[in-house]
């Protein structure tokens, strides 16, 4: 019998490293929480945060500023990275990344306190940088929506990534941030293959569903890119140029990809999925995700980490090169405009 909760990526909840003590549920647990659809409950904790910029210092990600109004993830993505930094609030990165979601309710007051500072000088924030923005909870509380007005309002530059069709609700503030060229977009796409998609990103919208995300926003002026990532060796590698032909026709200009890496408690987690869901591929695609990154599944090494070596890396990176020049031929991505920024926000207008 399959105990695995139903709707979820992880199949297990692993240590919190960071726990002295740690609370073990049983299939048992998770059977008294289900919901009537069979599913385990998602709980939302709400907290005044007192931060809201992620700035980024790393080698692989300059000038990187990020905004995340909700940590943990209810798309339940067994390979996410972000998966590691819910231990950081107690929890574990496995069944409990999914299930509890912290919501920032003052989000939209942080970034508006933020822009309208004496030290803010207008550069691009980016929605995502670790979580979803538009993952289920932003249809609730519209942290998001509000946030995208507020850049509205001061004309700040922002790119949005993202995997859920939900962004279509906020076409009307997106189309006004593309006219004054002050909005990039991506949407995450892994695979074509909707039974793999089931799998692998199980509370997400079809691949074809993001296509015509991808096509709206780009006819609403959007400039619209596509994140091949992560790619997994074995398992989606083959489908590289299916998607990006695929994304150009929607009217993507730009391609982007990371080979996928197994960091801290993301291992356990993704080893226990695959060996649930593809037993059979399960020893092929460890070894190869290892050989792309020195013998290890996981990989730290900063000009590395994220595109990996050897020759499954080295095939990876060819293929995608050479499908994002034949098919993103002549196209280009503008520079957001930073001129425009407006301190104090409309009203210095009147």
């Amino acid at each position: 019998m399959d105990n695995r909760a139903r709707g979820r990526g992880a199949g297990i909840n692993t240590d919190n490293k960071f726990r002295k003590q740690e609370i073990e549920y049983t299939s048992e647990d998770w059977q008294n929480w289900e919901e009537p659809e069979k599913n385990v409950k998602t709980l939302f904790i709400e907290e005044i945060s007192k931060s809201i910029l992620s700035k980024s210092d790393s080698p692989d990600l300059r000038n990187f500023n990020s905004i995340n109004p909700y940590r943990g993830c209810e798309h339940g993505c067994i390979y996410c990275y972000a998966r590691n930094s819910h231990e950081y609030w107690g929890f574990s990165a496995g069944l409990d990344f999914e299930t509890k979601i912290v919501v920032k309710k003052n989000a939209p007051q942080l970034l508006e306190k933020l822009l309208n500072s004496k030290s803010w000088e207008p550069q691009t924030i980016f929605f995502s940088g670790n979580t979803d923005c538009y993952q289920p909870a932003e249809k609730v509380y519209q942290l998001t929506r509000q946030m995208l007005e507020i850049c509205l309002k001061y004309r700040n530059p922002v790119s949005i990534l993202t995997k859920n069709a939900l962004i279509l609700r906020d076409l009307d503030i997106l189309e006004k941030l593309a006219k004054l060229n002050l909005v990039h977009g991506a949407v995450s796409i892994t695979s074509l293959n909707e039974d793999l998609r089931g799998k692998l990103e199980p509370r997400t919208v079809t691949g074809k569903r993001r296509l015509q995300v991808v096509k709206t926003l780009h006819e609403a002026g959007v400039q619209m890119g596509v994140m091949t990532a992560p790619i997994i060796p074995g398992l989606n590698d083959h489908e590289i140029p299916s998607i990006i032909q695929a994304a150009a026709e929607a009217g993507a200009v730009w391609a982007g990809y990371t080979v996928v890496r197994l960091n801290g408690a993301i291992g356990p987690i993704f080893e226990e999925w695959i060996n649930h869901h593809f037993p059979d591929k399960a020893s092929k695609v460890l070894n190869q995700i290892k050989e792309c990154h020195g013998g290890q599944l996981n990989d730290s090494r900063y000009g590395l980490r994220m595109s990996g070596e050897g020759k499954f890396a080295e095939n990876i990176r060819q293929l995608h090169d050479f499908a994002c020049r034949k098919y993103f031929a002549g196209r280009e991505t503008k520079e957001l405009d930073k001129s425009l920024f407006i301190k104090g926000g409309q009203m210095k207008l009147f």
